[in-house]
This record gives C-alpha cells, structure tokens and sequence, in this order.
C-alpha cells in the first residue's frame, strides 16, 4: 500500500493546530539507519486508510517529497471524540533487520465446527491478533486459524496456531495464552443452578 507525505519544516504545537485546520495530518519517520523526518500527510486520505486492517500490519511504501521508503505504521493517535487523527508514526525497515508486528487472525469454518454445529456453542475470540517476529518479505497479512475441528468446552492456544515459513511468535514470557474457545449455552452455571433448584425443593419441610 502507498502512502503520500512532504516533509514538516515547522513543528511546535500551534504549527501543528494550523496543520489540522488545513486538512493535513503532521507525522514522524523514524528507524532504520537515517534520522528522523517530520512529516505531514493528507488527513482525508489518511483516516480512510486507516480503517483498512491490513494498513495495520503490512509494509507501505511512503513517498515523501518524490522519494519512497519501505515503513510499518507504529502508532495513529485519535482526538477523544472526533473523527480526527492528530498524529501518525512511521517507523523505516530495512530487508536485512528482523521486526516485530502485532498480525490480525482470521478466524475460519467456525460456523461448521462440531461445537457450533452440533452443541450450538459460543465460540469467543479472546485474541484477535498476536504478534510475529519476520524479515519484512516474510510479513504476511493476517494469519489464519481454522476452526473445523473445534469441539465443545474446548480451546484453541497460541502453540496450536501454524505459522508461515519464516514467521515466529514474538517473546511472550513462556505463555500459551488462549485463543478461542468454545462454551456450551447455559453451560454448568445452568447445571448448577437447575441441581440447586432440585436440592431446595427436596429439602422443603411442609407447612404445618
């Protein structure tokens, strides 16, 4: 994906203001083996690219002032309440250098598991994205995981997730966090429940 940025010769916090109110967005690049440029972009163009997911996670290609640069973007900060984007970061990446990047999963064939097909389970995403560490060539899009055989009061971890060639998962300090997981509708807090209800009637002294 492209993105199209100048160079910011004026920096400050009302330089800044006037930028917003002129439809442009200011910016950082950073990283890789040059300085920092600021940099302003086109706020429009901008916000709608960053309603696309993989804008998130895939490596653009920034022209600024005529010039491209291979970038990820590193952080979009958001006004409180408007649909505004007050400032972007832009980190460089170099073909020969490892980087680390939190990757969307898609989740698949969720709706033909056995626990939805057959028990009528509800199935929770409890982490839509994980991050990877990958040369930038390796870098995929998103990663899939496919549900097909996922069964009742079953779970889906971060070690049953295949990854592509050249894909690690990043340091997570030993965990194995869960991933999806499938849960029967009521579930044993109905059992309880129904077996309490069971217990008090049966334990009732009639009324005198």
């Amino acid at each position: 994906m492209k993105v199209v940025a100048t160079t910011r010769k004026l920096q400050g916090t009302g330089a800044s203001r006037r930028l917003r109110r002129a439809g442009r967005t200011p910016g950082i690049l950073y990283g890789g083996t040059q300085g920092p440029v600021a940099i302003e972009l086109d706020h429009n163009a901008l916000y709608h690219a960053l309603r696309i997911e993989t804008f998130h996670s895939s490596i653009l290609d920034l022209e600024i002032d005529g010039k491209s640069e291979q970038v990820l973007l590193r952080d979009a900060q958001w006004h409180p309440y408007k649909p505004l984007v007050l400032h972007v970061d832009f980190q460089r990446v170099l073909a020969e250098e490892k980087i680390n990047v939190k990757v969307p999963l898609r989740f698949l064939n969720q709706d033909i598991s056995p626990a939805v097909k057959l028990q009528n389970a509800i199935v929770s995403h409890v982490v839509t994205e994980i991050e990877v560490t990958c040369l930038p060539k390796d870098l995929p899009a998103f990663i899939e995981v496919d549900l097909a055989n996922l069964g009742v009061e079953r779970a889906v971890h971060l070690s049953d997730i295949p990854l592509p060639p050249g894909v690690t998962i990043a340091a997570h300090g030993g965990d194995n966090p869960t991933i999806v997981v499938a849960t029967v509708k009521g579930g044993a807090a109905a059992d309880d429940e129904a077996g309490a209800g069971e217990g008090g009637a049966e334990g009732e002294t009639p009324a005198s």
